[in-house]
């Protein structure tokens, strides 16, 4: 049986009022040093989002946390930071900021499936209920 290992997670949330405080979840990303782990999944519920704020860009958006995802990968058209070391890409997904796109605390725990962990972390706390 595999040994389960360290990992951290974040949820991305869109606060389309930052003035209002609410908040749409829209993403997760999982790091696991251990095993070279980096990766994120985003999903835009756009009636949602349009409820709390009908003038938001929701393409801009996209466009957004498609960049945010491609950064985690490490790909390289995502530019310099698509660069760094994993824990440092983390590190930068992870820091708060004042844009409509915010992380959420750093939460830990340990999985032998990070890959698993991200589906169902995006499952429970992103997806939107079907």
């Amino acid at each position: 049986m595999p040994t389960p290992d360290a990992f951290q997670y974040a949820i991305w949330r869109v606060l389309p009022d930052v003035e209002r405080g609410e908040a749409v979840n829209v993403g997760v990303v999982v790091y696991c040093r251990r095993r070279s782990f980096l990766a994120a999944r985003v999903e835009l519920d756009e009636p949602r989002l349009k409820a709390l704020a009908p003038g938001l860009d929701t393409a801009a958006l996209r466009l957004h946390l498609d960049g945010l995802v491609r950064v985690a990968a490490g790909d390289p058209e995502a530019g310099a930071i698509a660069a760094l070391p994993q824990s440092e890409r983390f590190g930068w997904l992870t820091a708060a900021s004042s844009t409509i796109v915010q992380p959420s605390p750093i939460h830990t725990g340990m999985s032998d499936d990070p890959d698993g962990l991200l589906d169902r972390l995006f499952t429970r706390l992103v997806a939107a209920p079907r």
